[in-house]
């Protein structure tokens, strides 16, 4: 069956030929499919499009008009059909990330430069904000991707794992000597504590676990960024709780130790979240592949 789209398709062609042999041999087609293609044409608009010679045919004054808006709306659909293929090779599009401050700092960084290098035709926007807000994000449409602390439990979701992460306790110079032996968790709770704010999904994750053991910690400081907790714990404020491998500058320059305690936190990731419902643009998958390696 021949659509209408079809049908002015060859409307089109057998217009600028003025020729249903030329048509035909232009479409791969008969000439009388395409002579049958117009009279349908003319069948449905009710009026005659072309006057038939015996050297090809004219358009009409009503076929001329329409010629006008049909090789218009033609040449739009084409060019609509060249923009969906530059989005397909990456060479023009946008490519929306949600994700908080401290994994773009210590993490998405480099990945978001090797991004733009391969691919610098591409709109990046980059929208920061805690797990929940980038998961509210998600569901609104405001960003294709979020990279998140997980875990994370929604069914709505698609999750995917790409870099194993440790909570852990870090402490300045003043506490060298009442933290010089392992300690448990019961005597963490003890001390002056600084922790993100209680949003924070790396604070609910480690505050659950604590909980867990029968640990209830109740904080001196409620800080908003990772980077401020370190600070704090390096001018002696109280025994911080962080994310060894965004701390690792710190401690391998002996600014900061870390709490040996007689049983570890488990590891969690940082991942990336999608909507199931929607399926990732090619800007999207291609950046969750440079990502996941």
């Amino acid at each position: 069956m021949v659509s209408k789209l079809d049908l002015y398709r060859i409307f089109s062609i057998v217009g600028k030929n003025q020729s249903f042999s030329k048509a035909a041999r232009v479409l791969y087609m008969t000439q009388p499919a395409v002579s049958q293609a117009i009279m349908q044409l003319e069948n449905e608009l009710g009026t005659r499009l072309f006057n038939r010679t015996p050297k090809g045919v004219t358009p009409t004054t009503e076929g001329t008009l329409l010629l006008e808006y049909v090789n218009s709306a033609i040449n739009l659909i084409e060019i609509g059909e060249e923009k969906m293929a530059e989005f397909k090779n990456l060479t023009t599009g946008e490519l929306r990330v949600g994700v908080g401050d401290t994994i773009s700092k210590y993490f998405l960084l480099p990945k978001l430069e090797a991004f733009r290098n391969r691919y610098p035709s591409l709109k990046l926007k980059i929208v920061n904000g805690t797990t929940d807000e980038l998961i509210a994000y998600l569901k609104s449409g405001e960003v294709d991707i979020g990279i998140c602390n997980l875990p994370i439990y929604d069914a709505s979701l698609h999750v995917t794992p790409c870099l194993d992460i440790h909570d852990t306790f870090v402490y300045g110079e003043k506490y060298q000597k009442l933290l010089a032996r392992p300690i448990d968790f019961q005597e963490l709770a003890k001390l002056p504590l600084i922790f993100l704010e209680p949003n924070s999904n790396s604070r609910k994750y480690v505050e659950e676990f604590l909980l867990a053991k029968g640990v209830k910690i109740s904080p001196e400081f409620e800080l908003g960024s990772h980077d401020l907790v370190v600070e704090f714990a390096r001018i002696n404020m109280g025994i911080a709780c962080v994310t060894k491998e965004f701390t690792e500058d710190y401690l391998e320059r002996g600014i900061l130790r870390e709490v040996q305690f007689t049983e570890q936190i488990p590891p969690r990731s940082i991942g990336v979240c999608s909507l199931r419902s929607v399926p990732l643009s090619p800007a999207s998958t291609k950046f969750v592949e440079l990502i996941e390696r």
